[in-house]
């Protein structure tokens, strides 16, 4: 299980286009990563269309921002399109990064029990050490509470 200050687990996963992201790609700033389920599924896209209205912000504190589902390129290709996603979505099609990442879990709807993720966002410290786990997330309002977070003043050793 993952906690703050452990290193981040490294990963190499295709966006929409088939670039390779790595970890190893965002050192030096600050990394939002975000798991989510199901590309064009109601929750996920207000949490990505949040992210998207608020990247500017993001932006302007150097921060990058970082979605990963299961989903495979061309569905990532198609959501980015439609919802004009300007920041990449990677492919885990395997769950392998997910897994990693213990966002793989068993879930229950309508009393039926499976395997998937669970929405959890890991912001990312320049140096690649988790800095926080959000796990319990409103996709009304994620995008601004995780921005929220960058306005705290640095916690000192």
């Amino acid at each position: 299980m993952l906690s703050p200050g452990m290193q981040a687990p490294d990963f190499a996963l295709p966006d929409a286009e088939g670039r390779v992201y790595k970890l190893d790609d965002f050192r030096g700033k600050p990394l939002v990563l975000y798991f989510y389920p199901r590309d064009m599924t109601p929750g996920c896209t207000k949490e990505a269309c949040g992210f998207r209205d608020f990247l500017p912000y993001y932006r302007a504190k150097g921060v990058a921002v970082v979605g990963v589902s299961m989903d495979s390129q061309d569905s990532h290709r198609k959501f980015a399109a439609k919802h004009n996603l300007p920041f990449p979505l990677l492919s885990d099609p395997d769950g392998i990064v997910c897994k990693r990442y213990g966002v793989y879990q068993k879930k229950k709807l309508y009393g039926r029990e499976y395997w998937g993720i669970q929405r959890t966002t890991f912001l990312i410290d320049p140096e690649g050490k988790v800095g926080d786990i959000i796990s319990r997330v409103a996709v009304d309002t994620h995008h601004r509470d995780v921005l929220a977070r960058y306005d705290r003043p640095a916690k000192r050793s």
